[in-house]
């Protein structure tokens, strides 16, 4: 039985369900940090091919009647980290890297003008960031917190640790929640910092807790 779990290989391309839909199969994609669906579009098996190889999704146009690579034109590609077909291999879930907004009317994604949501949003906040410090604009906290050096953030996240502590037994719960933001958004630098992530915190916690 074909692991799940594994990104689709050679094998796994052969044995999917091309004859269901005329050679065609649904493609949902999905950005790899966030987990926000991105889009949906559709593939024959010479543009999965493609994508495998190339690294960038590349669907099947159905109204060009041709292959055709997301952001040719604008773009804003989306660079693969893994391809999953699901239990009935009759359609694939690939998850990328969006090299911006993934909508032609300029959203993240061309199911809601939101971006993520929930946790979501922890990956997004990373990226951001991430923007700011490689941007260096001096009027940004965030490029004057990195600038500052591991060990002043080191501090800024004791203290506003030391405040969650505090809210959580004298303030109510909107005082918990702002003190909770401010801890998150100064761990998220202080990974910036140190050069991981969200998702290595989050494998961490999966791995401890599998099973």
């Amino acid at each position: 039985m074909r692991d799940r779990n594994a990104p689709l290989n050679a094998a796994g391309i052969s044995a999917l369900a091309w004859d269901k839909m005329d050679g065609l199969i649904p493609v949902v994609v999905q950005d790899c940090a966030t987990q926000q669906v991105l889009m949906l579009g559709y593939m024959n098996r010479e543009a999965l091919e493609a994508t495998v190889a190339s690294g960038f999704v590349t669907f099947f146009s159905r109204s060009k009647g041709r292959l055709w690579q997301k952001g040719e034109t604008s773009g804003n590609r989306l660079a693969v980290k893994g391809v999953f077909a699901d239990c009935d291999e009759d359609a694939l879930l690939v998850k990328a890297e969006p090299e911006g907004p993934t909508c032609h009317l300029g959203t993240a994604s061309c199911f809601t003008e939101e971006g993520a949501d929930g946790v979501g949003f922890l990956a997004t906040l990373a990226r951001i960031v991430h923007q700011r410090a490689e941007a260096g604009d001096e009027t940004s906290y965030t490029v004057r917190l990195l600038a500052d050096g591991r060990a002043k953030i080191a501090q800024k996240v004791g203290e506003e640790g030391v405040e969650v502590a505090l809210a959580a037994v004298t303030r109510d719960n909107a005082g918990c929640i702002e003190e909770a933001a401010d801890l998150l958004y100064h761990l998220t630098v202080l990974m910036e910092a140190r050069g991981f992530g969200w998702d290595d915190v989050a494998a961490k916690l999966k791995e401890r807790h599998r099973g």
